[in-house]
């Protein structure tokens, strides 16, 4: 279950993931109709069952019913993703309550609201992957996203915590902190500040969502099994 999967690094995930093997759940809030469709056409073909499912991480409620209608259709869930976030940038003194709060809400609360309910049947299964999305911003800070590196930081303390929680279940938690990636997320930003990025990076390039994906497809793999609670930067450097 991929939260987030429509574009992006989340999109990235999920064609990493999709196999005959796997029966794989891409989730999504607010992407248009036709992005999903069109993700579904490339790889769906390549998966055992594929499925999207529509819902906001940020209602606890939701999350509830999205996982128990997994639990309901396939019978377990082995690996959780939570990918999903938003952004709303702006300088703290002129940062609304709103902006604040929504980026909480969605980015960490909806994160914890997927492995609170994800959780319950992996430890029944005695087994599962929690992989959390991060970022280099939870361990750098970045001017005008206090709410955005805040989220962040959060989900790191959230991974050590759930990892020591569930271990005895044999449930493993990791995190993966990208840094510069070529994404929607970025593409926007201000040529200048595009170049000061790239300038940081001791490696020369700008990460592509497939360095993520990477990443998180060995958390959930068996060759994972004796990690947990950790964070894979994938930042070209960035930040070490």
């Amino acid at each position: 279950m991929i939260t987030g999967g429509s574009r992006g690094i989340g999109r990235a995930i999920a064609q990493r993931f999709a196999s005959k093997d796997t029966d794989l759940v891409v989730t999504h809030s607010s992407s248009s109709q036709s992005a999903m469709v069109a993700l579904g056409n490339e790889i769906s073909h390549l998966c055992h069952g594929f499925e999207v499912m529509r819902f906001s991480v940020a209602d606890s409620g939701q999350v509830g019913d999205a996982v128990t209608e997994i639990i309901k259709t396939y019978g377990r869930l082995d690996v959780l993703v939570n990918n999903a976030g938003i952004t709303k940038d702006g300088l703290c003194v002129r940062m609304g309550d709103d902006e604040f709060s929504d980026v909480i809400n969605v980015n960490l609360a909806g994160a914890f609201y997927m492995c609170r309910a994800a959780a319950r049947p992996m430890m029944k299964q005695r087994f599962g992957r929690i992989i959390n999305v991060s970022s280099v911003v939870a361990f750098t800070g970045n001017p005008g996203q206090a709410n955005y590196s805040a989220s962040k930081a959060g989900l790191i303390g959230l991974t050590k915590s759930l990892a020591l929680e569930l271990a005895p279940r044999a449930v493993t938690v990791n995190a993966v902190a990208p840094g510069y990636i070529d994404t929607d997320m970025t593409s926007s930003l201000d040529a200048k500040i595009k170049d000061g990025l790239l300038a940081r990076v001791p490696l020369g390039r700008v990460g592509l969502p497939v360095d993520v994906a990477e990443a998180v497809h060995f958390l959930a793999s068996d060759a994972a099994g004796y990690v947990t609670g950790q964070t894979i930067h994938v930042n070209g450097g960035l930040y070490m």
